[in-house]
């Protein structure tokens, strides 16, 4: 369904439309942009563009008020009759989808990555909170249901972090790795948002202010389920691979 258009004018290329959750958006002085050469073909009429920051016509807002991971810089790009010459295209014209997902698998790598640190700080904060409260005169560490929160937080987190190690290796060694990728993807991003929340239930009322790192992770936690592909996006990618 991408509208981003790019229709040939003589020697060059004119790109109309919108990108949205742009990362590094506003800052970036070099985009890689896809839109549709040829509409009528759809994933076959992809064709991936370099657009440089400057170029007459591109823009990019700064996109405020997100949940979390409020570090990272996202925009929206707008392109507005922005020329680009056709030595700006990348590779061949109509291969743009392919390019896009060949880097999607590895992308989902990075987000697992992401996932893990954030599913091990909350943990980590979890363990260090639980040995250190007290109540009815012990810290609430050596109570059996916290406990037990703390044993689910740490064998997830190693099998989110092995899960990763498998995808990368596998990349990193240039073998076959869809399958692998969307399951450390899938897996580290739902176990971050888990550990994420079991650290503010932990914490109780203090997992609930911007006093403890708790709702930090809670809110960084939610995007890693949605960014390179929803947590129901990896599912898709999983049952077709396990069904061919």
């Amino acid at each position: 369904a991408m509208r981003t258009r790019a229709v040939r004018d003589g020697d060059d290329y004119v790109l109309n439309g919108s990108k949205m959750w742009i990362t590094n958006g506003p800052d970036c002085d070099v985009l890689v942009v896809y839109a549709k050469t040829k509409p009528e073909a759809e994933a076959k009429g992809i064709t991936a563009f370099i657009i440089e920051k400057g170029m007459p016509g591109f823009s990019a807002v700064k996109i405020k008020d997100k949940l979390g991971v409020r570090a990272s810089e996202t925009a929206e790009l707008i392109f507005d009759n922005v020329r680009v010459p056709n030595e700006n295209v990348i590779g061949e014209v109509g291969m743009g989808f392919v390019q896009a997902m060949q880097i999607l698998d590895g992308g989902r790598i990075s987000i697992a990555a992401l996932s893990c640190g954030v599913a091990r700080g909350a943990y980590e904060a979890s363990v260090k909170y639980a040995k250190e409260r007290e109540q009815f005169g012990k810290p609430i560490s050596q109570f059996q249901a916290i406990a037990f929160k703390l044993a689910d937080m740490a064998t997830e987190v190693e099998s989110a972090e092995l899960l990763t190690f498998q995808a990368a290796y596998r990349k990193n060694n240039k073998l076959p790795m869809t399958r692998e990728g969307a399951y450390a993807k899938y897996f580290s991003s739902e176990v971050a948002v888990k550990c994420g929340n079991e650290a503010v239930q932990i914490m109780g009322g203090y997992g609930y202010t911007k006093e403890y790192p708790a709702e930090k992770f809670l809110r960084d936690a939610k995007l890693m389920t949605i960014g390179e592909g929803t947590s129901e996006i990896q599912k898709v990618v999983i049952s077709r691979e396990i069904l061919k």
